[in-house]
């Protein structure tokens, strides 16, 4: 197992960040933890269930931490009486130690989350918890980890942290029917009055917690200002808002081994000033991450990803297309936007144009992008960031393919090779003999059974990396032909969607490129800095 892990997780050197917490006491140079169990939960109709059930089961002492991008008080975790702002309330109210670390956002008008974020801290706080929103971004950026950390004071076989892309918030909870939640935030049009909604959240047990909390503790204990801006901060202690994070409880030791899964965190951080002090020059082992595994695959790269912009981002899969040339390529993303401005829509479009042109160049027939669709026949919005690599490496985070998640915001992706080697057929697709792993493969064929509209049990045959592209491209042609002529006869099988690449004028790439790169998509490396690592 050694070697495997190795040879595909970052070792502590190659994180390039030597002023964290994280790894530090790793022998010989790691920066991983191994003996973990870690569930994927596929969408937040699975997601939500759980984290309430962990929740209500927490008492006096018990320590929950978290963050999100944006959080919606109201938001119903699984039926009447379980909103979000109401579950930690109580969850406070009887003793637990409840802190959490929001983004404070832009304006509400510029379609962000502002008073949102602000009433949850609010309802938070009242009950006994601790809430702060959190501005420690550099200049237009936003903290977009979205992680729940729980730890038991004297039960620690019951702690478990949750990673991944599922915001506490509205519109996330959807599951494999993809009918859409009935708290929804606006989007595009296209995406019709209950938006559905395609996303993923693990769920770690085991050592593995304990470095999850470790990104949380860094986080809280920046001595930093939550805010630069005076006024701001003057109108939050006017409004009693919480300026001050007050002191974490000691931590607890890690939880004990749990299965046999290694976990390795990645994570994003710009380069910013006041600095990070645990990322002085930013961090960016989410990009060195997928810049190693991606160069090391061999039969298959499957992605699910929110944006995959920016043909310079990219250039990890396009050159790992152009040296192997049994490699193959499956993306899926969202078919529109989330927003159809017309000042929005365009430059949303800019970095994706590039970065597929990029890759079906390097690829050819051998790249298959694809946007996915509900049985009504409603887009349906890909949010999910996952990523695995001949089904040895896996990766499920709040980063997506671009610019901006891999140098500018704060992410955290969490990276795991299993010890379990799959037994299925064929074995070994990877270029090292390092062999399938159980956890890699599995979720690579749960995807896509939901995308092919197959039974769970009925996708071995997709173990085949070759089986497997044919059935992606069979799947949407055969869908794009029943639309073509005008939807006559029974709906084929499957929800895939053949990606149409936009084909922006140059009259629009004018306008829209210098936006996509200001605002959408920015820099977040120390200047001089040639690569995106």
């Amino acid at each position: 197992m050694d070697d495997t892990v190795d040879r595909w997780f970052l070792s502590r050197s190659e994180r390039g960040n030597d002023h964290t917490r994280l790894y530090r006491d790793r022998p010989e140079d790691r920066a991983w933890t191994a003996g973990n169990d870690v569930v994927p939960l596929v969408h937040g109709g699975r997601y939500f269930p759980e984290l309430l059930r962990r929740v209500n089961a927490m008492r006096a002492g018990d320590l929950l931490l978290f963050t999100d991008w944006r959080g919606d008080p109201d938001q119903l975790l699984d039926g009447p009486d379980s909103a979000v702002g109401t579950v930690l309330c109580r969850a406070a109210e009887r003793g637990v130690i409840v802190k959490g670390l929001v983004w404070r956002s832009h304006l509400d008008r510029l379609s962000f989350s502002e008073q949102e974020n602000r009433h949850l801290g609010e309802e938070i706080n009242r009950a006994g918890g601790e809430v702060a929103r959190d501005m420690r971004v550099r200049s237009g950026g936003s903290h977009h980890q979205k992680f729940v950390v729980l730890r038991h004071a004297d039960r620690p076989e019951l702690d478990v942290a949750f990673v991944g892309g599922i915001d506490l918030c509205h519109s996330r909870n959807d599951d494999v029917d993809h009918h859409g939640d009935v708290q929804r935030q606006p989007m595009a049009a296209v995406y019709g009055d209950r938006p559905p909604w395609h996303d993923l959240q693990v769920a770690i047990y085991g050592p593995a917690v304990s470095d999850v909390e470790d990104v949380f503790r860094e986080r809280w204990e920046d001595p930093s200002p939550l805010n630069r801006n005076p006024l701001s901060r003057l109108a939050d202690r006017l409004r009693g808002e919480d300026v001050d994070p007050s002191p974490l409880p000691p931590k607890l030791p890690p939880p004990p081994v749990r299965g046999n899964r290694t976990v390795q965190l990645l994570r994003t951080y710009p380069r910013k000033r006041p600095e990070f002090p645990f990322a002085p020059e930013g961090e960016r082992t989410v990009a060195r991450g997928y810049d190693k595994a991606v160069r090391l695959a061999r039969s298959l790269v499957y992605v699910e990803d929110q944006y995959f912009w920016n043909a310079g981002i990219v250039a990890c899969f396009t050159e790992a297309l152009t040296a192997n040339p049994s490699l193959h390529l499956i993306v899926v993303l969202p078919l529109y936007p989330d927003q159809d401005g017309r000042f929005s829509e365009p430059p949303n479009l800019v970095g994706r144009q590039h970065a597929v042109a990029a890759v079906r160049a390097a690829g050819g027939p051998r790249v298959g992008i694809y946007g996915i669709e509900n049985h009504a026949g409603t887009p349906v919005y890909v949010h999910a960031k996952v990523g695995i690599i001949d089904d040895v490496w896996a990766s499920v985070g709040s980063d997506n393919i671009n610019r901006r998640s891999w140098t500018h915001d704060s992410e955290l992706a969490c990276a795991v090779i299993d010890e379990t080697q799959d037994t299925r057929e064929p074995r070994t697709i990877d270029g090292f003999a390092c062999g399938a792993r159980r956890f890699a493969r599995d979720l690579r064929l749960e995807l896509a059974a939901e995308h092919l509209d197959r039974a769970p049990d009925g996708v071995d045959d997709l173990s085949d990396p070759d089986v497997a592209f044919a059935a992606f491209a069979d799947t949407a042609a055969a869908l794009d032909r029943w639309h073509e002529a005008g939807k006559r006869g029974p709906r084929p099988p499957g929800r895939l969607r053949n990606y149409p690449a936009p084909d922006l004028s140059r009259r629009t790439l004018a306008w829209a490129t210098p936006l996509y790169r200001v605002i959408y998509d920015p820099d977040g490396r120390p200047r001089g800095r040639g690569s995106v690592g």
